[in-house]
């Protein structure tokens, strides 16, 4: 028996446009809600959310039986963390903060085991493979294996084309805030300097033959990066939704 079909590396190879919801209440019941909700696919955050590996699991248990595809954000490109978030049985990876070429290359070998990479084999304890019950694990697991690099800096997009060459790598994902930092509008991911740089990034990576990932709250920009070639479109934080449902109801009675 092989590792599970992974559904989400499965539509983006296929050309597919999915669309999601960052998970950041880091909360198992939280995300259960979420994934009632018909979006293709939801990420559980761990770079800004305050997420763990034990609450990044328990998510990934209650997101899985759903219709929505789980996707998990690691707080750094350390191989060490790569490996126990695979260990914990996620399949779609999105790592931050990715600026070379070389860089993106180790990210791609910390997914694979060897010969194709340098993941530690621990998986007869591990509930990727279903704690040894899925006996063919090891030699199917690579191939099932989502990889997001998440390119958020100039020395990013400068490497970007470099980036795009490497096998391995099924979507690149511009991130606007930090970038729109490092261009010198802290705070203003919606300068037109930054959203020049993010849709020509878009672009660059659709003509990669790549998927191109973005997210966003705003429609219009929305619409703007779908046009770009964006395929993996996130549009939604599901703290933002809960904090604005509840402040418009909170207006709605207690005025001022």
């Amino acid at each position: 028996m092989p590792a599970p079909v992974n559904r989400l590396k499965q539509r983006l190879a296929a050309g597919e446009t999915v669309f999601g919801c960052w998970l950041g209440m880091a909360d198992p019941y939280a995300a259960e809600m979420a994934a009632t909700a018909g979006f293709d696919w939801l990420l559980i955050d761990g770079e800004h959310a305050p997420n763990d590996l034990r609450s990044t699991m328990a998510q990934l248990a209650v997101i899985e039986p759903s219709p929505s595809l789980p996707v998990v954000r690691l707080r750094d490109d350390d191989p060490a963390r790569i490996k126990q978030a695979l260990d914990a049985g996620a399949q779609s990876l999105l790592i931050p903060m990715i600026e070379t070429a070389e860089q993106a290359a180790r990210a791609v070998r910390a997914t694979r085991y060897p010969p194709e990479g340098i993941r530690g084999v621990g998986s007869s304890l591990a509930r990727a493979s279903r704690f040894s019950a899925i006996p063919d694990y090891l030699k199917t697991a690579n191939d099932q294996i989502c990889l997001i690099l998440q390119v958020e800096s100039r020395a990013g997009l400068a490497a970007l084309d470099d980036i795009l060459a490497l096998p391995g790598i099924d979507c690149v994902f511009i991130g606007p805030a930090d970038l729109a930092a490092d261009m010198g509008h802290l705070g203003n991911a919606g300068h037109p300097d930054v959203r020049r740089a993010v849709l020509g990034a878009l672009t660059r990576i659709a003509a990669s033959g790549k998927a191109a990932g973005m997210l966003s709250t705003e429609e219009a920009f929305i619409a703007d990066c779908r046009k770009a070639g964006a395929r993996f479109v996130g549009v939604g934080i599901d703290v933002l939704a809960y904090v604005g449902a509840m402040r418009t109801l909170a207006r709605k009675y207690i005025p001022g």
